[in-house]
């Protein structure tokens, strides 16, 4: 059945509604006009983490210089105005996500967001004999919490597979691992090594077919793509806040509100609490109940503008954005026959993350030749070393784009990378 097509405007110009003025955009963000070794600064490690535009800055700035108190205690008028603006945050981050105001609990980073799901869950409901399923790609934080949890309780771990040439999954592994003996698989909706975005939606129905939970580490993908709690119907979800405009000791855990009703709380002390005696104490209403303590207020706002910044730029326009830089720097790459990439080759499942080889030249060193001309960009093992074994290296470098990034900044890159190869003769 053929879907009506909306005319276009007359005067509109072709696909202008999904281009990004990132010249623009480029101006909100101060640390871009910076020059590295009188190169100037070429920002390409945003897996690691993202730069933070004016607003975002303006928003913490002006939190502290007019509006700084604690939240939820005081009635004067500072603390109205604090806990205002933290609620108005998590309010913001439900929206963001299509998640309900009570899923949404803040913690200072994905790695804690996991960790809160692992202890207040895992700990009460994964049994001796019981499995666990991650795949090969997974961020060292979505394995060792689980790796401790499976230890702890005498449970399984258990590894979807990867097709290394094609950095994927195999899809007849799938339904392999995840047994009537799974009770969680956890996986990333996209590898911040390979790029690949994973089949979370066939994982998550299959596993919920199996009566298991699902925790998807989205940390990657939702400073990158729309993401709808309703539509994917993962029961866990972990992202960070600096990995999408926000300031660093910014995270959130979704997740679904009968599983945090029957939870016990992670932490425990003030704010998380309606009331307490000596003897005992009943804990607070949701999301408060796992939020204990003075919260990072200042990071909140900053987050809440964050979500701001991209919502008004346009998380479809960012989609084809980072595409189009993959697909050219790809391409790029491929011109250089001693440069190896690992991942997905096609852009049509894939972000926008790039890991690769330059001959036998450590990572290391190709990064710090690239440094010297201004392009910043990671070496290592990306905090997956199970993944670079796996892969047949000890580290790799790894590019990754974001709305503020050129396709001039990739010719620049590649030309970089021409270089070191010529230094050491490759």
């Amino acid at each position: 059945m053929k879907k009506n097509k909306q005319p276009k405007p007359k005067d509109a110009k072709p696909d202008a509604e999904i281009k990004l003025d990132v010249e623009k955009i480029r101006k909100d963000f101060p640390i871009l006009s910076r020059k590295i070794n009188g190169n100037q600064l070429i920002y390409f490690d945003n897996a690691a983490t993202s730069q933070k535009p004016m607003q975002v800055i303006k928003a913490m700035d002006d939190f502290y210089m007019q509006s700084n108190a604690n939240v939820h205690r005081s009635v004067h008028k500072l603390g109205e105005e604090s806990t205002e603006a933290y609620e108005l945050a998590h309010k913001k981050t439900a929206e963001f996500i299509h998640a309900d105001f009570s899923e949404v609990i803040f913690t200072k980073n994905a790695t804690e967001a996991i960790n809160l799901a692992m202890y207040s869950w895992g700990m009460q409901n994964i049994r001796k004999g019981d499995e666990i399923v991650l795949t090969q790609m997974e961020h060292h934080s979505n394995l060792v919490p689980w790796q401790y949890l499976a230890k702890t309780k005498r449970a399984s771990l258990k590894f979807l597979e990867l097709d290394a040439k094609k950095g994927r999954i195999m899809p007849e592994d799938i339904y392999k691992k995840i047994t009537n003996k799974t009770k969680l698989v956890s996986v990333t909706h996209m590898s911040n090594v390979l790029g690949t975005i994973n089949p979370v939606r066939e994982i998550i129905d299959l596993a919920h077919d199996k009566k298991a939970l699902v925790m998807l580490d989205v940390a990657q993908s939702v400073p990158h793509m729309p993401v709808d709690a309703q539509k994917l119907d993962a029961d866990f979800m972990a992202f960070s806040g600096h990995k999408m405009l926000g300031p660093t000791g910014t995270g959130v855990l979704f997740a679904k509100k009968g599983l945090l009703e029957k939870m016990q709380p992670f932490n425990y002390g003030g704010d998380m609490i309606s009331s307490v005696s000596y003897e005992d104490a009943e804990w607070n209403e949701l999301p408060w109940k796992f939020e204990a303590g003075s919260p990072n207020v200042a990071g909140a706002v900053g987050l809440s503008a964050a979500i701001d910044y991209l919502r008004k730029v346009g998380m479809d326009k960012i989609v084809k954005h980072d595409a189009s830089l993959t697909k050219y720097a790809l391409e790029r790459l491929a011109e250089i026959k001693q440069v190896t990439i690992f991942g997905p080759k096609e852009t049509n499942d894939r972000g926008p993350v790039i890991s690769f080889t330059l001959g036998d030249i450590h990572a290391h060193d190709v990064s710090t030749i690239l440094d010297r001309d201004g392009i910043e960009v990671r070496g290592g093992h990306h905090c997956a070393m199970p993944l670079a074994r796996l892969l047949g290296v000890t580290a790799t470098t790894r590019a990754s784009f974001y709305l503020y990034n050129t396709k001039d900044e990739i010719d620049k890159f590649i030309a970089s990378l021409a270089h070191a190869a010529r230094i050491f003769r490759l």
